[in-house]
């Protein structure tokens, strides 16, 4: 094996022909020999290129539709023999097995079937056999053979051809070994899953992730760790498929809480009014509901202005001039929102640093999908949280009943501590989170610190008395005691929504009809790890 292998032979078959003929004009005038098929073979003739038809060279013609053209000994010969090997060599020679330097190929597009919806059969026929099994060929030969599966890698192909004379060099041909043994696993890995989702099976024997390079990222959570974006193909409207406006790169942390604020944002239809959430380190310090979108992010603004300072924020509607010059009166991360007018983007062009991202949608909250979490030796995987609670299947278990007013910010509270992270508690008033407690090891210390803030957001705002007195209250799980419920009771809770299910109910039941407030129950919970 030497260094620098030279262009002799090339084999081009993509169902996307983007640059399919500038790439076989240039190989045409290195004096490189065309192999091709079907489509491929045909769009090179008709732009004029000297192409022979594999079918020529293997004697057999195209058949059963087109799934066997290229599973033969003469091409996969011709991919795999080692040149530097006298038994190869007299092989090939025995065999009448020309050598194939170059090959080009992209896939049949499966993954885009699957996200048009196409049927079961339709699928199948879009999995490619004979295209992976090339792949896989020349990047396991790559001591001589250089592999092409993307369009993305055509220029730095004719690069490395310009700086070698015509020859690739033995890192370049690894490099692409690599991109194309990725690329045969993220398609297999598509192709599995699809099947394991059309079968219904939840539980597959084997199961594989894969993800698309997007950036590299300044760091990952602290300075010392490296760290890169990577995409899933999926689509849904997010961080990951948002547009940026302005502002620098986005980081690993900014990332992160975009999509938490975006999810967020989601659990509030737009048909209901304007939303608003802003979070801080993946959790919510401000969740609001408003007749104007500046009305809402006034509301989650004030739940905790300290917090919001240097948080994301969401919104569940385009955004417009007014929301945008009081988000830029303190510093911000990241604005997300399905859209913004041409005013609002004047507006935060005056705040370089501030990113604003948007998108062409909202994600569905009821969308199906899987959540995974890598653990020492393992993954962790599961169905994502799309409980989507009406009213009609709560259960009051106290002697006060809550009011329509009261159901609503049960409701509200619930899908915000759906989000925040366990131990979760999340006070609501008149559409407004007012007392967001996360992420304690204790639900007690959660409902003081909520309640706590509270206080001092009051104090702040000149306030007689925190907004918590008369509010909602949620809890992502069930009271193990009466503490926690006594507490926000304490806080001024007057109706409180809980999973239930602990072994001391009618503990807590008791401690709710004494303190007077309405308590239901959802039979279901929403930890958040």
């Amino acid at each position: 094996m030497t260094d620098l292998a030279p262009l002799r032979r090339a084999l081009l078959s993509v169902s996307d022909k983007t640059g399919l003929i500038e790439l076989g004009h240039d190989l045409a005038k290195r004096g490189v020999e065309l192999l091709s098929t079907g489509g491929s073979a045909k769009a090179l003739r008709d732009a004029g290129l000297d192409v022979k038809d594999v079918a020529d060279v293997t004697g057999f013609p195209e058949m059963m539709d087109g799934r066997v053209k290229t599973l033969h000994p003469v091409v996969h010969g011709g991919l795999l023999a080692r040149r530097d090997l006298e038994g190869h060599v007299a092989a090939m020679e025995e065999h009448n097995i020309g050598p194939i330097d170059l090959l080009v190929v992209n896939l049949y597009p499966f993954e885009e079937a699957v996200a048009k919806g196409a049927d079961y059969d339709t699928c199948i026929e879009n999995i490619d056999i004979g295209g992976p099994a090339m792949i896989r060929s020349s990047a396991k030969n790559h001591a001589f053979v250089t592999v092409v599966t993307d369009v993305e890698d055509y220029a730095a192909l004719r690069a490395e051809l310009d700086a070698n004379d015509g020859q690739t060099t033995y890192a370049f041909r690894q490099r692409q070994a690599q991109i194309a043994y990725g690329r045969t696993a993220a398609y297999d890995t598509a192709v599995s899953t699809w099947m394991a989702n059309a079968i219904g099976n939840k539980e597959p024997r084997r199961r594989t992730f894969t993800g698309t390079f997007t950036q590299t990222l300044r760091y990952g959570e602290n300075s010392h760790q490296s760290a890169a974006f990577y995409t899933d193909g999926t689509n849904r409207p997010g961080v990951a498929t948002a547009q940026q406006h302005q502002g620098k790169e986005l980081s690993y942390n900014n990332i992160n809480d975009t999509d938490a604020a975006f999810e967020l944002v989601a659990e509030f239809d737009p048909a209901n009014g304007p939303a608003v959430a802003i979070i801080k380190h993946a959790n919510p310090c401000g969740v609001g509901q408003g007749a104007t979108l500046l009305e809402a992010y006034t509301k989650a603004f004030d739940c905790d202005r300290t917090s919001a300072f240097g948080g994301i924020v969401a919104l569940n509607q385009p955004l417009d001039e007014d929301t945008a010059k009081a988000i830029v009166e303190i510093f911000t991360e990241v604005v997300i929102a399905p859209g913004a007018s041409d005013a609002a983007k004047a507006v935060f062009a005056t705040k370089k640093n501030l990113r604003l991202l948007t998108t062409d949608g909202l994600p569905d909250p009821q969308e199906q999908s899987l959540a995974y979490r890598q653990v020492a030796g393992g993954m962790l995987v599961q169905d994502k949280d799309t409980d989507d609670l009406r009213i009609e299947d709560l259960k009051v278990v106290t002697k006060v009943e809550p009011t329509d007013d009261q159901l609503k910010d049960l409701l509200f509270a619930w899908k915000v501590a759906k989000h925040t992270k366990s131990n979760a508690i999340v006070y609501v008033k008149d559409g407004a989170t007012v007392g967001v407690g996360a992420g304690q090891m204790s639900r007690l210390d959660s409902a003081l610190i909520a309640a706590k803030k509270a206080e001092r957001m009051a104090d702040a705002m000149g306030l007689p008395q925190p907004l918590t007195i008369g509010s909602a209250v949620a809890s992502d799980a069930f009271f193990p005691f009466a503490d926690g419920l006594m507490e926000a009771a304490a806080a001024g809770a007057t109706c409180v929504i809980q999973p239930g299910g602990s072994m001391r109910d009618d503990e807590v039941i008791k401690a709710a009809d004494e303190a007077g407030i309405a308590m239901v129950f959802t039979g279901t919970r929403h930890f958040r790890h």
